[in-house]
C-alpha cells in the first residue's frame, strides 16, 4: 500500500475511529476539560473496537494493524479530544512493548487485561532530575532472591494513580548510563507503590498526571521485561512509535481547530461580508491546510518506514514528531486568532485545543531532542 493512497481497510479503520470520536468523545470534551475528569468508562469502550492493542499480535488477541493504521486512529480520536487520544496511545505503546520484548508467559499473563482495558497502562521513564537526559535516571532496582526492590520516583506520568492501573517502569540495575537500565512491569496495588498529587497543568485536563513513587516496592523477577541492562533499548524502541502517535494526535487536534475556524468564518460577518470572503483570511486558511497536509504526509512516511523496519525509521519518526507537533500547535493557535475574542473563551473549544497541543512539543522527547537525533544521523557521531 502506498503511503499516499489508503486502501479500503485503512479508510474503514479511520472512519470507525472518527465516528467513535464524534459520538463518544467530542460532545463531552469541554466538560471533561473543565472538570478535570478522566473518562475511563469512555476510554474502555475503545477496547472492543480493537484500539487497546492496535499493533499487538493476533495470537494473544491484538489487532495486528500497521503503524500507519495506528496514526489514522489516533488522529481521528484526537479530533474529539487530544488528551484522551494521547492516553490511549500511551496504553498502546506499553502493550506493544510487552508483546515485542516479553516472554510468552509474560504476554499471556499481562496482555489480556490490557487488551480488554481491565487495566490501563502508563509508561514510567521521566524522573524529576532526568527528562531529556533519560539515561541519567536514578530509580534503582536491587535484586533480592526472586524479587527486585525498587526505590525512586518517576515524574509526569500520564494516567497514574487510578484503580486497576499498570506501569512499565525503567529502573537502574547496574552501572551509570544506558547500559545499566532494565524494564519492569509493576501492577497497581503493589505494596510500596504510591503517587503524588494530580498535577495542575496548562492542558491535558482530561487525563491525570502524577508522580509515581517506589519505596521498597518488591517486584517479582518474573516481571522484568527482557534481560538486565536492555531497558534503555526497550524504552527507546517504544518511543519511536510513541513519537508517531503523539504527532498523529497533533494532526487531529489541529484539524479540529481548523474545521471549527472555517465553520465560524462562514457564519461570522464583518464590514458586510462573511469572514471567509476576505482574501487575506482565505490565504491564511490555505496556508494552515497546506502545512497540516505536509505534516500528515511526513507522519505517514515515517509510519511506513517503521512498519518496514527501515534503517531511517528513527530519524523519520523524530522528524515527523518535531514537524507535526510544531505545525499542529501553530495551526490551532492561528485558528484561535481567526475567532478573535471568542476564540479566547472556553465555549468554542479552540483555546482548549491550543492548551492541549502545546505539551506535544515537549513530551515523548522535546522537539529540541528531536533535532539532536536528526542532526546526529546527518553529521555522524564522530
Amino acid at each position: 500500500m502506498s503511503a499516499f493512497a489508503l486502501n479500503s481497510d485503512s479508510l474503514a479503520i479511520q472512519d470507525m475511529a472518527r465516528a467513535f470520536a464524534d459520538e463518544k468523545i467530542a460532545p463531552h470534551a469541554l466538560e471533561w476539560d473543565q472538570n478535570r475528569h478522566f473518562p475511563i468508562d469512555v476510554i474502555r469502550q475503545t477496547a472492543p473496537l480493537g484500539m487497546a492493542a492496535i499493533y499487538v499480535r493476533e495470537d494473544i488477541g491484538g489487532s495486528a494493524l500497521s503503524r500507519l493504521d495506528a496514526t489514522l486512529i489516533f488522529e481521528a480520536l484526537a479530533t474529539g479530544c487530544p488528551a484522551v487520544s494521547a492516553f490511549i496511545s500511551i496504553h498502546n505503546m506499553c502493550s506493544w512493548m510487552i508483546d515485542t520484548f516479553g516472554s510468552q508467559a509474560q504476554r499471556e499473563t499481562f496482555l489480556p487485561p490490557l487488551i480488554r482495558m481491565d487495566r490501563l497502562a502508563s509508561y514510567c521513564l521521566t524522573e524529576p532530575g532526568s527528562g531529556s537526559d533519560a539515561a541519567a535516571l536514578r530509580t534503582r532496582a536491587v535484586r533480592e532472591g526472586d524479587h527486585y526492590v525498587l526505590n525512586g520516583q518517576k515524574q509526569f506520568i500520564s494516567g497514574a494513580g487510578n484503580a486497576r492501573d499498570f506501569y512499565v517502569v525503567m529502573a537502574r540495575t547496574g552501572e551509570d548510563g544506558p547500559r545499566g537500565i532494565s524494564t519492569f512491569l509493576v501492577e497497581g496495588g503493589t505494596p510500596g507503590l504510591t503517587f503524588g498529587a494530580n498535577e495542575r497543568k496548562m492542558g491535558w485536563h482530561a487525563q491525570p498526571t502524577r508522580a509515581v513513587i517506589f519505596e521498597d516496592c518488591r517486584v517479582p523477577v518474573a516481571h522484568r521485561l527482557g534481560e538486565e541492562g536492555v531497558g534503555f533499548k526497550i524504552a527507546m524502541a517504544g518511543l519511536d512509535g510513541g513519537r508517531l502517535n503523539i504527532a498523529a494526535c497533533s494532526l487531529g487536534g489541529a484539524q479540529s481547530a481548523l474545521d471549527k475556524a472555517l465553520a465560524y468564518m462562514k457564519a461570522r460577518k464583518a464590514f458586510g461580508k462573511r469572514l471567509d470572503e476576505f482574501q487575506a483570511l482565505q490565504f491564511r486558511l490555505a496556508d494552515m491546510a497546506t502545512e497540516l497536509e505536509a505534516a500528515r504526509t511526513l507522519v505517514w512516511r515515517a509510519a511506513a518506514a517503521l512498519d518496514a523496519k527501515a534503517p531511517e525509521a528513527t530519524r523519520l519518526c523524530a522528524m515527523a514528531k518535531r514537524f507535526a507537533t510544531d505545525t499542529g500547535f501553530d495551526v490551532a493557535n492561528a485558528a484561535l486568532q481567526m475567532f478573535g475574542g471568542y476564540g479566547y473563551l472556553a465555549d468554542y473549544g479552540v483555546e482548549k485545543l491550543v492548551r492541549d497541543l502545546r505539551v506535544h512539543q515537549i513530551l515523548e522527547g522535546a522537539n529540541e531532542i528531536m533535532r539532536v537525533i536528526i542532526a546526529r544521523e546527518m553529521v555522524g557521531r564522530g
